[in-house]
C-alpha cells in the first residue's frame, strides 16, 4: 500500500485512480499549508506578547528570484561598464551633445493598424518624422537618414496586415536591434485614454540588469531627449520581465477631492456639521500605445543581412530552462 501511495499520479495508467491519487495529494498539501500558516501566526502572536520581534516571513520562490546565475549581470562598482558607456554609440546623445532625431518608416507591405500605431509612436517620441517607404531599399534609407542628420531609424514590420516586428537602427554606426512585437493596443482602443501633450517625457527603465539588457536599455534611451519637461507630467516606461519588454505611456494627474470628517458621537453634545477637507490624490492615465517587445537579434553596425556581425541572436536551444534570462 505504501508503495502504491508513493507512486506519482502520472505513473498510474487508470484515469479514475490517477485522478483520485491526484486529489488526495492536493488535499494533503492544502492541509499542510494550513498547519504551517497557523503555526506561523501563533509564533507571531507569542512574539508580540513577549515584546519581541516576530520571526521574519519566508520570501516566496518565484522564477525571478530563482533565476540561473549569470556572470554578465551589471554591478554598481563595475568600472569597465562605465568606461564602455563613455565610448559607446549612444554616449553623444545621452550626454546631450547631440539632439535625437528619429526617422520612422514601414515595411513595403502596409497594414490596416499600421497608420494608427505610427501616429501613436510619433506622439510618444519627440522630434520623430515619418517617411513613406515606397520601393526604397533599407540600405538606401540608412544612407539618406545619415545625410539628413537623423540619429535613429524605426522600421515597423507587418505580417498579414498586422504590425508584428520593430527594427531599431542607431545612426551613424549602429547597432541594429530586431524585436518581435505582440499584444499591440493602439490609443483609440484603450478605455478612458488620455491625449499626450508635446512635452518631453520622463523615462523609466526597469530590470535591465545584464550587459545585454544594459545595452538594449541605452538604445531605447537614445530615442528620447535627456532633459524631460516635468510640467507635462508624461512618463514612458520600458519594463523588462522574463526578457519581455512591456511598453507603457502614462501621464500622472493630481486631483483635489473633498473628504468629510467623521461626526462626533456623544451624549449631551451638540452634533456639529462635518467640515469638508480637500485632499490631493495622484493617479495615472494611460495615453497609449501599449505593446510588448521580445529581442530577436542585436547586430553590430547598421542593417546588413549578408555581411553583418551579430552581438547576440536568439536561438531555440536557448529556451531549455524557464529560469534563464538574457536581459
Amino acid at each position: 500500500m505504501k508503495d502504491r501511495e508513493a507512486l506519482l499520479p502520472s505513473a498510474i495508467k487508470n484515469k479514475e485512480k490517477r485522478s483520485a491519487v491526484h486529489a488526495k495529494l492536493k488535499q494533503q498539501k492544502k492541509v499542510e499549508k494550513k498547519k504551517k500558516a497557523k503555526a506561523r501566526e501563533a509564533a507571531e502572536q507569542r512574539a508580540l506578547e513577549l515584546g519581541e520581534e516576530p520571526p521574519s516571513r519566508p520570501t516566496p520562490r518565484t522564477i525571478e528570484n530563482t533565476r540561473e546565475v549569470d556572470e554578465t549581470v551589471c554591478k554598481p562598482d563595475d568600472e569597465e561598464l562605465f568606461a564602455g558607456n563613455d565610448a559607446d554609440e549612444f554616449s553623444c546623445i545621452l550626454k546631450e551633445e547631440r539632439t535625437p532625431k528619429v526617422l520612422i518608416t514601414t515595411s513595403r507591405f502596409h497594414s490596416s493598424r499600421g497608420p494608427a500605431f505610427i501616429r501613436d509612436i510619433l506622439a510618444v517620441i519627440p522630434n520623430a518624422h515619418y517617411h513613406k517607404r515606397g520601393t526604397y531599399d533599407l540600405k538606401k534609407i540608412v544612407e539618406y537618414a545619415n545625410n539628413k542628420d537623423f540619429t535613429s531609424i524605426i522600421v515597423v514590420h507587418t505580417n498579414r496586415r498586422e504590425p508584428d516586428a520593430l527594427l531599431i537602427i542607431g545612426l551613424p554606426s549602429g547597432p541594429t536591434a530586431h524585436f518581435k512585437l505582440s499584444k499591440l493596443v493602439v490609443r483609440k482602443d484603450i478605455k478612458n485614454h488620455g491625449n499626450p501633450t508635446s512635452h518631453q517625457p520622463e523615462l523609466v527603465f526597469n530590470n535591465f540588469t545584464t550587459r545585454l539588457g544594459h545595452r538594449v536599455g541605452r538604445l531605447f534611451q537614445s530615442l528620447f531627449p535627456q532633459d524631460p519637461n516635468f510640467r507635462g507630467r508624461r512618463v514612458v516606461t520600458f519594463h523588462n520581465q522574463r526578457d519581455f519588454i512591456f511598453f507603457r505611456h502614462h501621464r500622472y494627474i493630481f486631483e483635489e477631492k473633498e473628504s468629510k470628517e467623521p461626526e462626533s458621537k456623544g451624549k449631551g453634545k451638540k452634533v456639529k456639521e462635518a467640515k469638508p477637507q480637500e485632499k490631493v490624490i495622484a493617479r495615472l492615465q494611460e495615453c497609449g500605445p501599449r505593446f510588448t517587445l521580445k529581442l530577436i537579434s542585436l547586430q553590430h553596425g547598421t542593417f546588413d543581412t549578408k555581411g553583418g556581425e551579430y552581438e547576440w541572436t536568439h536561438k531555440p536551444e536557448m529556451d531549455t530552462s524557464r529560469r534563464r534570462f538574457f536581459l
